[in-house]
């Protein structure tokens, strides 16, 4: 048998074992988070059949109605429905964060897989500036950039962006230089395969059960961060419904005992960030079992 074929097995051998079950799934509590987020992506995603009337029709004179056959959770202070507009508010609420995660993912792993290969000097450079953006708060970097380029979620999800790339490269960095430093790769290199096929092919692979169950962590800080811009007025702009929004416009309604807007969409927030915790916690404790 070759030098190659046996390099080859090994690399498949090890792939393989990385795959094999370390635990049974995620668990219960894991299946029940992810059978919660489902249902917070369905509405999203049919938020136009599920609504029963429009989000923005405004009614004064039906301002802070309870509960009834028409309006099932009650209305706002401009008479809008309120169960529409947390189901229609759930689009953007999802949106933000998803760009959030899907950009500083993939800059963060392209970043460490290529500090990780290069080593020497540009890993060194790549280490002092993600620990230099590590420094800044996302959430500051989100109001700096609404305060320089306006208010809305453009600028606030692209800040985010870029201050969540630091938490994704360590973590991604770390993993793919324990690989890097395993015998199959050294083998693999012996054999003269080249590096970016090695790192597509072998490392990313091997650490892409990490890069998941961090994504998902980092989608729930972003939804709390996106929430929290929207709730002091910088992130996603009135008329437009979106949780965090509806947080901030429900606090007068309850200084004058109407909580039922601030109510809902903070339940929903907290509902959705700890669902999104506990799947990224079950998704971590699989992996490292696996590694």
């Amino acid at each position: 048998m070759s030098a190659t074929a046996t390099v080859r097995r090994s690399g498949t051998r090890k792939a393989s074992a990385r795959r094999s079950p370390g635990t049974r799934g995620i668990g219960v509590s894991g299946w029940v988070a992810l059978a919660l987020l489902g249902c917070v992506v369905a509405c999203a995603l049919l938020a136009p059949a599920v609504s029963p009337q429009d989000p923005n029709a405004i009614d004064f004179s039906g301002a802070y109605q309870g509960a009834s056959g028409t309006h099932p959770l009650g209305t706002d202070a401009n008479g809008r429905d309120l169960l529409s507009r947390l189901v229609t508010g759930s689009r953007t609420a999802l949106t933000g964060p998803f760009l959030v995660v899907v950009i500083s993912t993939v800059l963060g792993t392209v970043l460490a897989l290529a500090a990780v290969w290069f080593g020497g000097w540009f890993d060194q450079l790549v280490v002092r500036v993600v620990d230099a953006v590590f420094a800044f708060p996302g959430l500051l970097l989100a109001i700096l950039a609404t305060a320089l380029f306006g208010s809305g979620l453009p600028a606030a999800v692209v800040a985010l962006a870029i201050a969540y790339v630091p938490y994704i490269a360590r973590i991604v960095r770390s993993a793919a230089l324990r690989e890097r430093n395993l015998p199959y790769i050294a083998a693999l290199r012996v054999q003269g395969v080249p590096g970016l096929r090695i790192a597509l092919r072998h490392i990313l692979p091997n650490v892409s059960g990490l890069i998941v169950a961090n994504a998902t962590l980092a989608f729930g800080f972003a939804l709390m961060d996106l929430a929290g811009l929207s709730f002091i007025g910088l992130g996603v702009q009135p008329p437009t419904a979106d949780w965090g929004a509806m947080v901030g416009t429900g606090m007068a309604g309850a200084l004058q005992q109407h909580p039922q807007e601030a109510l809902y969409a903070g339940a929903l927030v907290v509902i959705t960030v700890g669902a999104v915790n506990l799947l990224g916690d079950r998704l971590t404790e699989r992996w490292e079992a696996r590694s």
